[in-house]
């Protein structure tokens, strides 16, 4: 009972970080006065998706599984592009 105890944890604790990016995302936006996504954002959504794999894992859910892999990769791929247009900015202000 403890170790499931345990478990129910590592979800709780997986569905609140990937709650907080939309925290970050809001007060963000509300200081800004429009819709903004910041960097962020898409480290808690891997975090997030990180933990939530490993409970889903945990449970056998093939959906949860398939859906946060997924997920993970948008995440990552998000972040590649970002990096990507920063290195081009940069290039452009030389």
């Amino acid at each position: 009972m403890a170790d499931e105890d345990g478990w129910l944890l590592v979800g709780f604790g997986g569905q609140a970080v990937f709650m907080g990016r939309f925290v970050i995302q809001w007060i963000t936006s509300e200081r800004y006065r429009r819709s903004v996504i910041p960097v962020s954002f898409w480290y808690l959504s891997i975090v997030g998706a990180l933990v939530l794999l490993v409970y889903a894992l945990h449970r056998r859910d093939p959906v949860f599984v398939a859906g946060q892999g997924i997920a993970v990769a948008i995440y990552l791929r998000n972040l590649q592009l970002i990096r990507r247009a920063r290195a081009a900015d940069a290039l452009r202000t030389e």
